[in-house]
């Protein structure tokens, strides 16, 4: 089946409906609950991965990854190979849960373990990013492309979540000597992803995201213009898939100067 417009219609319609009807009525009236492996969860993390899976299968019956269910379905279903729905049903769960208006809801459909489509949608501003693989980007419908031209990294406003502890040396060189002009952390890894695509961050830095945290965001800044590469591998596709680290920019240029810097600080520290 190839990824038609009527297709992309259908799976941006079932996110923003599911977002409308299981998410934002609980915004600011659930508590999170902390799961085993410490990340936090609620209700609206099940209700809205319930019912995004019945909606998915119904256009495209494929197996299924999402965050809320037991490890080994995840890989079951990832190991079938094929295509497969990705799902982040609400990532940015602790803002959600504190009343932060920074959250989204993720989608992916995977060919063998790539993302062939991507939608993210943010409930808060109403809008939804998607992306085919080969033919471009959009927000809302209308085509999402980064500047031609991308700021020099002294002059870069960057994203940067080093909450694990894959990289070492980066957080205090970060605080000595940031190469940038602005740092936020914002606590979706989905939603950054896309304001990188929309040039509302310059460059991007993750120590480690999961599968549904980057197979929607990393496809539509790679269709939309940007580039990625992890701590480890210049192809960001390349890397192991279940939990990759991030370092991105919207443009070949701004990469390499903050890939390398990165990677420069992370070798002096070894």
């Amino acid at each position: 089946m190839d990824i038609t417009v009527p297709f992309a219609a259908r799976v941006v319609e079932a996110v923003r409906t599911v977002a409308a009807t299981e998410i934002l009525p609980r915004y600011r009236s659930v508590v999170a609950e902390r799961k085993d492996d410490g990340s936090l969860v609620t209700e609206a993390d099940h209700a809205a991965q319930a019912a995004l899976i019945a909606r998915l299968v119904a256009i495209e019956p494929a197996g299924v990854i999402a965050e809320e269910m037991p490890r080994g379905e995840q890989r079951a279903a990832f190991e079938r190979g094929g295509r497969c729905w990705c799902v982040d049903p609400l990532d940015g769960t602790r803002n959600f849960s504190e009343g932060v208006p920074f959250f989204a809801v993720s989608v992916a459909l995977l060919e063998d373990g790539r993302p062939v489509f991507g939608v993210v949608h943010d409930p808060i501003a109403d809008e939804a990013y998607y992306a085919v693989r080969g033919a471009g980007a959009w927000i809302d419908h209308k085509p999402l492309r980064v500047p031609a031209v991308a700021p020099p990294l002294a002059r870069a406003l960057a994203e940067v979540s080093l909450r694990r502890a894959e990289a070492p040396g980066l957080r205090g060189a970060l605080k000595r000597h940031p190469p940038y002009a602005r740092r936020i952390t914002s606590g979706s890894s989905t939603l950054s992803w896309c304001h990188l695509a929309a040039a509302r961050i310059d460059v991007l830095l993750h120590s480690g995201q999961m599968m549904w945290d980057y197979a929607a965001g990393a496809l539509i800044c790679e269709a939309a213009g940007g580039g990625a590469s992890t701590l480890d591998h210049d192809d960001f596709w390349a890397a192991p898939p279940w939990e990759r680290s991030a370092i991105a920019a919207r443009g070949p240029g701004l990469l390499e100067e903050w890939r390398a810097w990165v990677r420069a600080e992370m070798a002096r520290a070894a």
